[in-house]
């Protein structure tokens, strides 16, 4: 874990030319984890007739084939070191296969008509609408595995372990592995080795529909009937006991049982005393023997099938709702066949933030509800950089384990009116997203040609790209320029765009500075410096052969010209040759400016226009 000498709080940083190789009998240095999330379905489609709760054929769909060696070099260029494909395992989805045997899913509890990625129907295999040849879809996914990793990167998948398809249908688990609820006890709630939770004497009953909502947009199917076949009823994924759950509850899901009683009680071992200071080694030691509920050696089956066909790691869904236990179960057992694997959890509580890291072995987690949520007040206008002093000092013991974004499949378009309605607002929170801590950095494909997000696909609203119907997402089309992945379509302003994100992730990639210290400049000169305001954010980052100053302007209109002063505790820490120097920004490697030291203090100029970042180099 790196040191952090202060509260934090964030900024900037970019840069595109590579760092030289180092020799092969150096040790390699740590580099920023750079994660490119793409919605699998969505990225190669180049349909545009968008049709509100299209088909397939009217809509298109893209397949993992469209990931071509072009497409995957330009996705490297960007400055990616991990692919996260969402959507891979089969899940619900209305359209039957009938040569592989698989019968369209009900309507009535499938979200959208291309279906939720997160109500999986078959862990073991792929999503057949993915595949060019859907009775070789697994070899066409294996082959984009192998070509992901030829281009020097990492793949990573979902595994949802809180929930599956209500008609979870395991038609390829291999030998010895039986299926979800297989063997339950269906005539009580619960009971230890359930895969579920189960509500004796009652029938499932579709929800009732809000807001004039019609599976299919109220287009006939044979399976749209208003009724699902499930008896006894089966809690729902979000944890709703009612056989007819809630039109806003995740209906299309089944809770998962892992050994928790309906009053809170664990009917499974629990973590020693000193599990948090553990390694990974430690806890998988502590499983070795241990009887656990039989929901956990199935997801343990889960992830190993996806380790052998070469997953580099995983993103855990919703992972605060399943016990910290279990992940210590888990990840450990992950760890033990490859501990370079790259865990990724869905947590929104902080409170819970160090229990899952420590006890539950996960390398990162979301900084959505902390850093997310306040820059994007910030881009809106309605915040302050102030708050980002505390947040980062808050978390400055975990800091390596936050993951950082702007945008997933969760959260508005920044491009969309919801959000900012001007992509170009966030790119100073980009900078800061980036460059801030030793953490990894995650972009959303689209986000870096301006993708809005505007198109009414179906199931859900606008200003998210949508996970539910077949659709196409625009700007990122323009970019793919009928397969040529060459940006042949994008103005000259998404050009800019795209660059200036990949200058960003570039410079984060290879700056060995952004993987050592941090110190927030902000406190120091919001107190000594009147012309430095709450829409400027600035810190010091850097390591025994690199240093680095950051600067952010967050004003939408007005520019900054004023002096940043350096602190005491930089001047200690850096021990700078007094004098004045010119200093380069590298970032674009267009500004120049400079510092002034003195034997007491330290200053640098800044003239910086609205919405602009830099990065300056201390030599």
């Amino acid at each position: 874990m790196k040191k952090f000498l202060t509260a934090a709080i964030l900024a900037t940083s970019a840069f595109s030319c590579q760092a030289p190789k180092p020799q092969e009998s150096e040790p390699m240095k740590p580099q920023k984890i750079v994660v490119y999330q793409v919605f699998t379905r969505l990225f190669g489609n180049t349909n545009t007739t968008n049709k509100p709760w299209g088909t397939k054929e009217e809509n298109g769909v893209g397949k993992f084939n469209d990931f071509t060696d072009t497409a995957l070099e330009e996705i490297k260029k960007l400055g990616v070191s991990h692919i996260w494909y969402t959507g891979v395992p089969h899940h619900g989805v209305i359209g039957s296969f009938p040569e592989i045997g698989v019968k369209s899913d009900d309507p009535d509890v499938i979200k959208g008509r291309a279906g939720s990625p997160y109500a999986v129907r078959d862990y073991y295999q792929v999503n057949p609408d993915l595949a060019v040849d859907v009775t070789k879809r697994m070899e066409e996914f294996e082959a984009l595995i192998e070509r992901t990793h030829q281009h020097g990167m990492k793949v990573i998948i979902d595994i949802v372990p809180n929930h599956v398809s209500r008609h979870y249908e395991g038609k390829n688990n291999p030998e010895g592995v039986s299926d979800f609820g297989a063997k339950d006890d269906k005539s009580v709630v619960y009971a230890r080795n359930n895969n579920f939770y189960y509500i004796p004497g009652q029938s499932f009953k579709v929800p009732e529909a809000k807001n004039n909502y019609k599976p299919l947009g109220g287009e006939k199917h044979p399976f749209a009937d208003g009724k699902f076949e499930e008896n006894p009823a089966k809690w729902t994924g979000n944890g709703s006991r009612m056989s007819q759950p809630d039109f806003y509850d995740w209906y299309e899901t089944v809770k998962i049982n892992y050994g928790v009683s309906p009053d809170g009680q664990k009917d499974f071992d629990e973590l020693p005393a000193d599990a948090d200071s553990l390694d990974w080694k430690a806890h998988y030691d502590f499983w070795q023997g241990k009887d656990v509920p039989d929901s956990w050696k199935k997801f343990q089956d889960i992830t190993q099938f996806w380790l052998g066909k070469g997953i580099d790691g995983f993103r855990f869904d919703m992972a605060e709702m399943v016990p910290v236990e279990f992940w210590s179960y888990l990840n450990s057992h992950i760890k033990n066949t490859n501990p370079e694997a790259f865990l990724l959890a869905e947590v929104y509580n902080p409170t819970l933030y160090r229990d899952y890291i420590r006890k539950g072995k996960m390398d990162y987690l979301y900084d959505k509800v902390e850093l997310y949520d306040t820059l994007k007040h910030i881009i809106q206008g309605t915040g302050s950089t102030d708050h980002l002093v505390p947040i980062q000092a808050g978390k400055a013991d975990i800091e390596e384990h936050m993951l950082h974004f702007l945008e997933n499949h969760d959260e508005q378009r920044i491009a969309s009116p919801e959000f900012a309605g001007n992509p170009w607002k966030a790119l100073p929170a980009m900078v800061v997203s980036a460059t801030v801590s030793t953490a990894p950095i995650m972009i959303y494909f689209g986000q870096e040609v301006g993708e809005p997000g505007a198109e009414k696909a179906g199931f859900g609203e606008p200003s998210r790209t949508s996970i539910f119907d077949y659709i196409g997402v625009p700007q990122h089309q323009k970019w793919m320029n009928g397969g040529k992945f060459d940006g042949g379509q994008l103005s000259e302003n998404e050009k800019a765009l795209r660059n200036y994100y990949s200058e960003v992730l570039n410079f984060t990639r290879n700056s060995s500075a952004l993987m050592g210290e941090y110190l927030e400049l902000h406190t120091f000169n919001r107190h000594e410096n009147s012309d430095y305001t709450d829409k400027v954010f600035a810190f010091a980052r850097w390591d025994e052969s690199q240093k680095l100053i950051v600067v952010t302007n967050f004003d939408q209109l007005k520019s900054v010209k004023t002096t940043l002063k350096l602190s005491p505790e930089l001047l200690k820490a850096w021990n700078l040759q007094v004098g004045e120097r010119e200093i380069q920004e590298v970032m674009f490697g267009k500004k120049k400016t400079k510092l002034r030291v003195t034997e007491s203090d330290a200053e640098i100029d800044l003239d910086f226009g609205p919405l602009e970042s830099a990065v300056f180099e201390i030599r």
